[in-house]
């Protein structure tokens, strides 16, 4: 029998492959396989050159794809013949030190089960050691320095290898070969305790003061892999108003770390919040996100949480420990901890000690640090079930960087410095757009020069020079001002033409389309192609081709910007408007203000969809001021909740001058100053009448247009209760619907939709 034929291959594996184990994962398969040849991570790929009998060289390659990483997502982008060489051994070789566009950064990544089993196992030798990772989890996003993904590319570099870690980093049959960040208690990072008087440089000890600390109810800041943490007993009413007086932060949800307990480890999740499938397998799942829930009320709750955490909420924010660190501290504590992120509000969240010691130390009675570098900040990412599925609110830590392909490829590298609050920046090159970690809001110094850091990051990670900005079309937003100050060329986008070009984008899967769609933009406010503050728009058409087509009744906002800190301003404007009184207003005097109103005195006009819920929330008195953003119209979702959903108020709808069908909203003024009615009834009429805007406004505009498509952007679409109620009517009527579920509906998704639209007015030119 004739020996089976030797044949040579060379392979260019582009994707997700560096940061995930892929290298060895390479290894390991070829002398699986009995091949020869050598693997290695050339700038942001992995080349391999595998020699063999045929039929083990096509195994070989099928498995390439099919048995990747769990963390990997490999695609094969090059395959080309070679002359078998000989070669009958497998190695791994030094990278070759290449930045470049096919560079692809995982998140970072949680800590998988076999390390935390490590973790947890008092014979093993990283037993309690709070760094513990290996090739399939830990910090990848805020460690790296460059690619390719080698140790001395990382914030690791400054720790060398014991002899034991360097033997498992050189084994190929142990999981941690070639894990980069790796390091055990001999060789890697380490713990510091510090509050006043005292100072402990030890893992275990300054674990152990932290959670004596915790018990007496005091709040510690916590350096963790993207930031800091301000962290207090979830049970402990006192510990959290501490915090929340401290933090000035008197009513805005805070979210809550739990311990992983039972056979699923959600045992104690269940008894917190009613958790649906898809819930459940996001709390668990490798992301660790921060789900939004509906909290329970009832005898398997009752005293585990401070009745502070959540006012007036109905939902609250739980999530599960990803690091090793949060994870023997909540073994330790045994109990749910507030973590709410570690800054000033708006602002990034902190990363370095110094920092972190200066800016919160009127927060923190004590801060349990580490010595591992974080490079960039990553927050925690957000989740809710909303209208059918999980959607995010916020990227972060775990679905960040996050990559989307394009429909076409752009002529050159595109930078987007995304809106003023919610700020994500997107690098753009050929078909590919990265998205950034949640940055925040750009009003503090602190936010603008981690805009202007992240962008800069990205395009040194990804070895991408931006030739084009593009930002907001608000000539003062920081991010407009920024860039032109710029020595390259810079585009402003209309920000909702970019909420729309999202909604596009994502519902196109990056394939484009040239069917037009409807798109609901309603939101805050934002700067409008009329120089108002559109926020209740829908516009017709694609990237490139937007039109306004409906909105909403327009109404002055008394004093401007402060409208949105004190909603009972825009309840007074909408009954002024409607010739209606309002005797609940809670200034003392309005005289002035209503003469102000009158001559359009610092009261600019508004569609906004965002404000109309401020509005209505104050007529109801339930918030009259917002002590974070979207309070008012937070409260007035959850009291909507306690109430049956009616059929929808119909509201007029007629044409202006311009055009534009506009709804008039002053029959649900009517209904919300009803109060013969329960104040739960009419949240929900109010919730229903406005799904009902949109549903009456798409009937019309297919009429007119032929459009069967609907997408719907804008923060205002994170209200459970209208988002759901205006996809049962559109549904019900025919329309095929899009929410999104990749990207936040809110300003997160700004930078890509800017993107897109830079690539649609390079195709039209």
């Amino acid at each position: 029998m004739s020996p089976e034929p030797i044949a040579a291959a060379f392979w260019r594996i582009e994707g997700r492959v560096q940061g995930v184990g892929f290298r060895p994962f390479v290894y390991r398969l070829a002398r699986r396989h009995g091949l020869g040849g050598s693997v290695r991570n050339c700038g942001g790929v992995v080349e391999v050159l595998a020699e063999g009998p045929v039929a083990a060289l096509a195994r070989f390659e099928r498995d390439l794809i099919r048995r990747a990483p769990p963390l990997a997502r490999p695609q094969i982008g090059q395959r080309v013949q070679r002359q078998p060489g000989g070669a009958t051994t497998f190695c791994i070789q030094t990278s070759r030190m290449q930045a470049g566009p096919d560079a692809h950064l995982p998140p970072d990544q949680f800590c998988c089960p076999d390390c935390l089993t490590e973790l947890m196992n008092p014979a093993d030798r990283r037993h309690g050691y709070p760094f513990i990772n290996c090739t399939q989890c830990g910090p990848r996003y805020t460690l790296i320095r460059a690619l390719p993904y080698d140790r001395q590319n990382t914030g690791m570099a400054e720790f060398p290898l014991c002899e034991n870690c360097a033997a498992e980093y050189r084994d190929p049959l142990d999981r941690r070969f070639h894990a980069e960040p790796l390091a055990c208690a001999r060789c890697g990072p380490s713990l510091s305790w510090r509050t006043p008087g005292l100072e402990i440089q030890d893992n275990a000890q300054a674990l152990a003061a932290c959670i004596a600390t915790l018990r007496k109810g005091l709040v510690i800041a916590v350096r963790g892999i993207g930031g800091y943490h301000l962290l207090c007993d979830a049970g402990n009413e006192a510990a959290v108003m501490r915090l929340r007086r401290r933090k000035q932060r008197p009513r805005k949800p805070l979210a809550l770390m739990i311990p992983w307990r039972g056979a699923d480890g959600l045992a104690l999740a269940r008894q917190l919040v009613h958790l649906n499938g898809e819930e459940a397998s996001a709390l668990a799942g490798p992301m660790r996100p921060i789900l939004l829930a509906r909290a329970r009320h009832d005898s398997a709750a009752a005293g585990r949480l401070a009745d502070n955490l959540a006012p007036d909420q109905t939902r609250l924010g739980l999530m599960l420990p990803y690091s090793p660190l949060h994870a023997l501290l909540l073994q330790a504590f045994d109990a749910p901890l507030v973590a709410t992120s570690g800054n000033l509000s708006g602002e990034p969240v902190i990363t370095e000690v110094a920092t972190a010691h200066r800016r919160l130390a009127a927060v923190a009675d004590a801060f349990l640090d580490h010595d591992r570098p974080i490079l960039r900040p990553a927050d925690d990412p957000v989740l809710q079930f909303n209208a059918g599925h999980l959607r995010p609110l916020r990227l972060g830590r775990g679905n960040a960087p996050l990559e989307l392909a394009l429909p076409a490829a752009l002529a050159r590298p595109v930078l987007a410095l995304g809106a003023y609050h919610k700020t994500t920046v997107a690098l753009a090159w050929d078909r590919r757009v990265v998205i950034s970690p949640h940055i925040g809001d750009l009003s503090s110094p602190r936010g603008r020069a981690v805009l202007q850091q992240l962008g800069e990051d990205l395009q040194h990670l990804y070895g991408v020079r931006a030739a084009l900005i593009a930002c907001d079309a608000h000539p003062d937003f920081p991010g407009s001002r920024w860039a032109r100050t710029q020595s390259l060329p810079m585009r402003t986008i209309w920000h909702h033409h970019a909420h729309a070009s999202a909604a596009w984008g994502e519902a196109c899967d990056g394939a484009g389309d040239d069917t037009p769609w409807l798109c609901f933009c309603w939101d805050g406010t934002g700067y409008g192609e009329d120089a108002s503050l559109w926020g209740g728009e829908a516009l017709i058409g694609r990237p490139g081709h937007w039109q306004r087509v409906a909105s909403l009744r327009p109404f002055r906002l008394p004093g401007g910007d402060a409208a949105a800190h004190e909603p009972w301003r825009t309840a007074a404007s909408l009954c002024w408007s409607a010739g209606m009184s309002w005797a609940q207003a809670p200034a003392a005097d309005l005289g002035l203000l209503k003469r102000a109103w009158q001559q359009g005195l610092n009261a600019p006009y508004t569609s906004a969809a965002g404000r109309l819920f401020d509005g209505a929330s104050a007529l109801l008195g339930l918030g009259h001021h917002n002590s974070f953003e979207a309070e008012a119209p937070m409260h007035l979702e959850a009291v909507s909740h306690t109430a049956e959903l009616p059929p929808p108020l119909p509201l007029p709808l007629s044409t202006d001058p311009q055009g534009i069908l506009r709804s008039d909203w002053q029959p649900l003024l009517e209904l919300l100053l009803e109060t013969a009615a329960p104040v739960a009834s009419r949240a929900a009429a109010f919730h229903a009448g406005m799904a009902g805007v949109v549903r009456d406004q798409a009937l019309a505009l297919r009429a007119a247009h032929g459009i069967h498509r609907v997408a719907l952007c804008g923060g205002v679409f994170q209200n459970r209760r209208l988002c759901e109620a205006a996809c049962a009517l559109l549904h019900a009527a025919g329309f095929s619907v899009h929410v999104p579920r990749q990207l936040p509906v809110n300003d997160a998704a700004i930078s890509y939709g800017q993107v897109l639209e830079v690539l649609a007015q390079e195709m039209k030119s």
